[in-house]
């Protein structure tokens, strides 16, 4: 997918501009911002996680001598 040169975004923000008008832009750059905020929160906390298990699938692979005292 091509990305869109400075005259197709000039033309989507005027495009935009006229839908919408010069009142609403602020409360549509808050929402963009806002979901753009959730969305690499929401990543971040997924990759975090998947680094979690394989740290702790790693941990759980020891030899069953290697681990912390267990009195039978």
């Amino acid at each position: 997918m091509p990305v869109p040169g400075p005259m197709e975004l000039i033309l989507l923000l005027v495009i935009v501009l006229i839908i919408f008008g010069p009142g609403k832009l602020p409360d549509i750059g808050n929402a963009v911002g806002k979901g753009i905020r959730e969305f690499r929160k929401a990543s971040s906390e997924l990759e975090d996680s998947v680094r979690g298990d394989s740290k702790r699938s790693t941990a759980d692979e020891r030899p069953a001598g290697d681990g912390p005292d267990r009195t039978h």
